[in-house]
């Protein structure tokens, strides 16, 4: 065995004995030798070397680390945040033994990009998992975009470490570039062990909804081209009848076929989306195609509580990507009509029973103290998600705005709350800026991985503001972008307290006075329907978070002072930017027959290979 010195421990013996010497201390009787101060000086130095220090024994340790993140939830949504009508009992006591961000933000205002930035710990557009034609996300399951497969996630880093990985529910950032089985944007491929869910988004469309992602509007292009197409073949019939054309009968007949496709296609897109989006995998295979909606709950639970028994020795990273709260809000049975808030609350309220079952299921192994626990959502709660006077999308509590929404704060503010009982000092609350990016390199440096130095990671350790060891967070500067847009920025001027909020684009909310773009899925990110603004919008979100008081030069003396110096760092930021391909542009996400995963000779994709939960 090696035995390790602590240098300073002849220092400090000889300090003693000095001190000793001084106060008429006489050592007649003893004489140290030289040797024997070494061995005294070494045995102090272990001793030293085993006196308790936080910072050492979270460096020395390995915990294991569960992730859960929410689909669509507002930060409003959740007791520990404010709300006091929802129940959600078992978040709520994740803060109370645990830290709560208050200034926690996505990186993105909807899912493929936000999801991007959190599993590398980089801006999305530094990825390319952005757009600049309007398809924000995904559209697909069957398309070659998603994550570039040069990038790296957290996942991959802490498996070369010894973790064991494993994913269970959403992924949503692409799956197959050149053939229905190459899987090169598959989860496997991106670090994790195992992979139990959607490879795709839960939608509307998957249940049919009138509130639709996708079918009502390839619906009605189909009807509207099977209009122009049997117009023009009755004219053509006409004509021909008549001999005013002098055409064969061949153009007649097979504009007509094509007019009874596009009809009857028009009837079966739904389906075929049904089947082409809205089923589970286990890694490579497909287990249920399309899913059956109420089996799903229970056999998420199911899979999280056979991962942790597969892996209770140590150490792990599991990602539970909730399928909640996204439309078309899929609930138990147990949970219907329970809550004060319809549909959206009684979903709400059994994603917080969920995890009550998931943080019992790591107590009944043992595993609480040697894990730690996040919670969070992808982005904002969805204010468009709208039928009549009922809404069934999140609230954003006070904040302006929501999904979707590339600058307002409630697009972007999201829950963030940390739980590792023992080690992060229970009921601490930081209301310092910090990011679903700052995840990557806070778990990596924890499982003593080392931060990837061959590009721009912007994601910032958390660890020292978790533990109390830092009073402020490493972000100065955070941007916000809708695409590949920058729409707005915030400064963090620390010698003030104070945290400036500049906003360069905003959407343009309908109706006007509204606050949301309602009549679309989402607001646009340029075009006719944003507001470029000169000179930019000014908040200051420490005394206005609400984002509702315009800072001018009148009302503010620093107002150009702050601008400037926004803009100065705007440019910095885009000087780090390289070209990359757009992985969401319309190349990248149109609808392939030949990438599309089918569990049978397709277009039968049908099948049902697991068994339903106990």
């Amino acid at each position: 065995m090696r035995l390790v010195i602590n240098r300073c421990a002849p220092c400090f013996l000889d300090l003693a004995l000095s001190q000793a010497a001084s106060e008429g201390i006489l050592f007649h009787s003893l004489q140290v030798s030289l040797c024997f101060r070494g061995w005294l000086a070494g045995m102090l130095g272990v001793l030293l070397s085993l006196a308790p220090s936080a910072s050492s024994d979270v460096s020395a340790s390995r915990p294991n680390i569960l992730l859960l993140m929410a689909d669509d939830l507002g930060i409003g949504d959740i007791g520990c945040y404010g709300n006091n009508t929802m129940r959600t009992p078992n978040i709520d006591h994740l803060a109370e033994f645990g830290v709560k961000l208050t200034q926690h933000v996505s990186a993105a205002s909807l899912c493929t990009p936000s999801r991007a930035a959190f599993l590398t710990g980089r801006y999305p557009i530094r990825s390319g998992m952005v757009s600049s034609t309007g398809h924000r996300v995904l559209q697909w399951t069957g398309v070659p975009g998603g994550l570039p497969t040069n990038e790296t996630t957290f996942a991959k880093i802490l498996k070369e470490k010894g973790y064991a990985t494993g994913l269970i529910g959403k992924w949503h950032l692409g799956l197959n570039c050149e053939s229905a089985s190459d899987h090169c944007h598959h989860p496997l491929h991106h670090g994790f062990d195992s992979f139990y869910g959607m490879p795709f988004s839960m939608m509307g469309d998957c249940a049919r909804w009138e509130l639709s992602e996708k079918r009502v509007n390839l619906e009605q292009k189909l009807h509207f081209l099977f209009q122009v197409l049997a117009l023009a073949t009755l004219t053509l019939a006409a004509g021909k009848l008549t001999r005013l054309v002098s055409v064969s009968w061949m153009p007649v007949i097979g504009s007509a076929l094509l007019a009874v496709f596009l009809l009857t296609a028009s009837y079966f897109v739904g389906a075929l989306i049904v089947h082409a989006d809205c089923f589970l995998m286990r890694n490579h295979t497909i287990t249920e195609q399309p899913m059956r909606f109420q089996r799903v709950t229970p056999l998420i639970l199911r899979e999280v509580e056979s991962f942790l028994k597969r892996n209770k020795r140590g150490p792990f990273l599991l990602l539970v990507s909730f399928l909640h709260v996204h439309i078309p809000l899929i609930t138990t049975k147990n949970f219907l009509g329970k809550s004060a808030h319809g549909l959206y609350g009684d979903n709400v309220e059994e994603m917080d029973w969920m995890v009550g079952q998931i943080l019992n299921a790591l107590d009944v192994e043992g595993l609480t103290n040697s894990t730690l626990v996040y919670f969070t959502s992808d982005h904002g709660g969805s204010l468009e998600n709208q039928l009549g006077n009922t809404q069934y999308g999140g609230w954003n509590g006070l904040y302006k705005g929501g999904k979707g929404m590339g600058g307002w704060e409630g697009g972007i503010r999201v829950p963030g709350i940390f739980r590792w009982p023992g080690v992060l000092p229970a009921g601490r609350v930081i209301g310092e800026p910090t990011s679903l990016m700052d995840v990557f390199p806070t778990v990596v440096q924890l499982a003593g991985g080392e931060v990837p130095q061959d590009r721009v990671i912007d994601g910032r350790d958390l660890l020292p503001l978790l533990l109390g060891t830092a009073q402020h967070s490493d972000h100065e500067f955070l941007m916000h972008y809708c695409e590949r847009f920058l729409h707005a920025a915030r400064w963090h001027q620390r010698d003030r307290g104070t945290l400036w909020k500049v906003h360069f684009v905003t959407p343009v909310f309908q109706p006007e006075g509204a606050g949301a773009c309602y009549g679309r899925k989402v607001c646009p990110c340029s075009g006719e329907k944003v507001v470029h603004h000169d000179p930019p919008l000014l908040f200051d979100l420490s005394r206005d978070p609400s984002e509702t008081h315009v800072l001018t030069p009148a009302s503010e003396p620093l107002f150009y002072q702050v601008l400037e110096r926004v803009r100065q760092a705007v440019r910095e930021h885009q000087q780090t930017l390289s070209p990359v391909p757009l992985q969401l542009d319309r190349l990248g996400n149109l609808w392939r027959p030949w990438l599309q995963p089918c569990c049978g000779p397709f277009p039968l994709c049908w099948c049902l290979r697991e068994d339903d939960p106990q």
